[in-house]
């Protein structure tokens, strides 16, 4: 009884403070994204009003929440309008690999760490964070901005990269042998590649079933196979992200507009559980002595990504604004680069506080930065919804 008394009560409160830091945020004409974060840095372990009774329902929620912003990520798009995306950047998503991972590899190698840690440390400063980026895109309404493709191109190439890494890193940092690393990363690829090629070629089956007429059908048939291959995803070390993604672009046309609109609500509430649970995730404490490299690694981290988006949004012809958003979108980490650490074992404690202050640091700063590049002055109007 008091159990369940204590988690309605936090979990009620939390309800009621986001969404007055969301209407806040409105109000200014930002994102509430960075709110979302330090909100949960407050009601942290060593936060000033900790929750411990909705904290595990959080990270649940949380775990939904990336797969739902990517799902309906994937809704704008087709297989086949994506695949043409896909190929036109892998040029940039060489250039991103580069770029993101040297500062991290850098940083690693003057503190000392050893091949683990530095290509842990390297792959955090690396990879962007899909749910904040696709969040953001929405919430400042450019997802048919003429750059945009680009950038979610980055990102999934990021993710699918990720199943290449992931068993990588997991291997070594347990001390295997390299043919298991081997053998983890050709059953990545082939899951990815069979997953891919089944949603590119049975799409229209899949559609045809999802698109039920009833909106009650249509939200539980949506979401229970989303939440299906997001798991068998998860299984075979791929980023559950990536199924997710997968689902939505099988989704075309006024079936892809129906799962939206009976989404949205869902996917808000668990969004916002996703960025609250990452502050949840740090304590405040940590984070001061490891603050000088993490500000460092961050503003590093940030100019990487810029040239990253500069360069991919300018392969599509975007112009210069537009390559500036494509940059600034793309500076966000999250979800990927705290997986990335936990991977890399008890022996590296030294990368979990650097890391937490680089992903806090920029997972806060990127949506404003973003909110604030390549606009005009009549485009930072503070909104009135």
């Amino acid at each position: 009884m008091h159990d369940s008394l204590a988690l309605l009560l936090e979990l009620g409160v939390i309800l009621l403070a986001l969404s007055a830091l969301g209407a806040f945020a409105r109000r200014l004409g930002l994102s509430p994204i960075p709110l979302y974060l330090l909100a949960g840095l407050v009601l942290g372990e060593g936060g000033i009003a900790p929750v411990p009774a909705a904290g595990e329902f959080v990270r649940t929620g949380a775990t939904i929440g990336v797969v739902l912003l990517l799902l309906t990520l994937g809704l704008e798009f087709s297989t086949a309008e994506f695949t043409h995306s896909v190929r036109r950047h892998l040029p940039s998503a060489l250039v991103d690999l580069v770029l993101g991972a040297a500062p991290g590899a850098i940083v690693g190698l003057l503190l000392g760490l050893d091949t683990v840690g530095v290509l842990a440390l390297a792959g955090a400063t690396w990879v962007s964070s899909s749910g904040i980026v696709a969040r953001l895109l929405d919430d400042l309404r450019r997802l048919g901005n003429r750059e945009t493709p680009a950038v979610l191109a980055v990102l999934v190439m990021e993710d699918f990269a990720m199943a290449l890494y992931l068993p990588v890193l997991a291997v070594l940092a347990a001390g295997g042998a390299w043919w298991e690393a081997s053998l983890g990363v050709l059953v990545a690829v082939g899951a990815v590649g069979a997953a891919f090629l089944a949603s590119h070629r049975y799409g229209h089956h899949v559609n045809r079933w999802l698109a039920h007429p009833d909106a009650e059908q249509l939200m539980l048939r949506v979401l229970g196979a989303t939440l299906v291959v997001a798991a068998l995803a998860e299984f075979v070390d791929v980023s559950a992200a990536v199924g997710a993604f997968l689902v939505g672009l099988t989704l075309t046309g006024e079936a892809a507009e129906r799962a939206r609109a009976v989404l949205a609500p869902l996917r808000d509430l668990v969004a916002a559980a996703f960025f609250l649970a990452i502050g949840l995730a740090v304590s405040p404490a940590d984070l001061v002595p490891v603050l000088p490299v993490a500000l460092a690694l961050a503003a590093a981290g940030a100019v990487t990504k810029v040239v990253t988006g500069w360069y991919a949004a300018g392969r599509d012809g975007a112009g210069r604004r537009g390559r500036l958003r494509a940059g600034t979108a793309l500076i966000a980490r999250g979800e990927f680069s705290i997986v990335i650490i936990g991977l890399a074992g008890t022996g590296h404690d030294r990368l979990g506080p650097l890391v937490t202050a680089y992903v806090l640091l920029l997972a806060t700063a990127g949506p404003v930065i973003t909110r604030w590049s390549g606009t005009t002055p009549r485009d930072r109007q503070p909104t009135t919804t």
